[in-house]
């Protein structure tokens, strides 16, 4: 599947690995980073509106949709260090030095860690519905943490996760776009299914993303909160109502790695670009005039 309007291409951003990409509108760049289990069809409604004045850039991930998928030889292929090198070198590629970058889910760990590394790349940041990848891990505990038990799976060293899932991806994956979604209408027939296609094609490196996050991701992160290292552009956050659900101030959480930091709640599920794009379209033009 596609998005009306969006001219597609491959782009080469690393040595064996290419990102598929849509692009679309002309004016200053955003890009959008998707989330699990999906692919960049996920900002289909955010990005069309967007592309009215802005040239909107949707990659696929490394690992995800129809970008490449290389074999994890080190630990590092999927970390989110090298994903944010990805984009950045996809930006570049693309005529963009500088540019807006919104990510759901796993992008907005992506995102964040750009964010870090390559500040001056990064003019707003917009993140949904994710943690810092070391204050996820912080704040998960007890049965609360029954949630997120993918995260426990898929940090499991290689080859039984893998094999799990691989029995029946269809099953595994389509578990959260079931479950994490208050609209049903949100994710049709047709796009749900272009997602399971998608991640039953790429159940390795998908294990490999989320292996990193409890290894590599984490390092990288605890070392910046050592260091004292901020995200100095403005940014936005926007989260469904599970903060206090859980037991933790999310906002509380994300200031102490922001300067200038606006926190807002969506009344959604987590599939917020589906279920609420009005909300998120405004919350990113808010943000970009900031």
């Amino acid at each position: 599947m596609r998005i009306p309007g969006f001219h597609y291409r491959r782009v080469t951003v690393a040595d064996g690995v290419a990102l598929n990409v849509a692009t679309a509108g002309e004016g200053d760049p955003v890009v959008l980073l998707h989330g699990f289990p999906q692919t960049h069809l996920m900002w289909r409604h955010v990005a069309t509106d967007l592309a009215a004045d802005h040239t909107v850039i949707c990659p696929d991930l490394r690992g995800y949709g129809d970008s490449d998928k290389p074999a994890d030889t080190d630990g590092h292929t999927y970390s989110k260090r090298t994903a944010a090198g990805d984009v950045v070198a996809l930006a570049r590629l693309l005529g963009h030095d500088r540019f807006a970058l919104a990510g759901h889910d796993r992008g907005a760990l992506v995102a964040t860690r750009l964010g870090l590394d390559h500040p001056d790349a990064v003019t707003h940041l917009a993140l949904l519905d994710v943690l810092p990848t070391l204050d996820t891990w912080e704040v998960l505990h007890g049965v609360t943490a029954s949630v997120a038990f993918h995260l426990y799976l898929m940090a499991q060293p290689p080859g039984l996760p893998e094999q799990l899932i691989s029995a029946a991806p269809d099953a595994f994956f389509g578990h959260f776009l079931d479950t994490w979604t208050r609209s049903p209408d949100a994710i049709p027939p047709e796009v749900r299914a272009a997602y399971l296609t998608a991640s039953r094609d790429a159940v390795t490196s998908i294990v490999a993303d989320y292996r990193a996050s409890a290894g590599v991701d984490v390092e990288h992160d605890t070392a910046d909160k050592r260091a004292g290292h901020r995200l100095t552009m403005p940014v936005t956050v926007l989260q469904q109502d599970w903060g206090a659900a859980l037991g933790y101030d999310a906002t509380a959480r994300w200031r102490a790695w922001a300067d200038d930091l606006e926190h807002t709640t969506v009344s959604c599920g987590h599939f917020m670009a589906e279920e609420a794009p009005a909300d998120i379209v405004k919350a990113l033009r808010d943000l970009m005039n900031r």
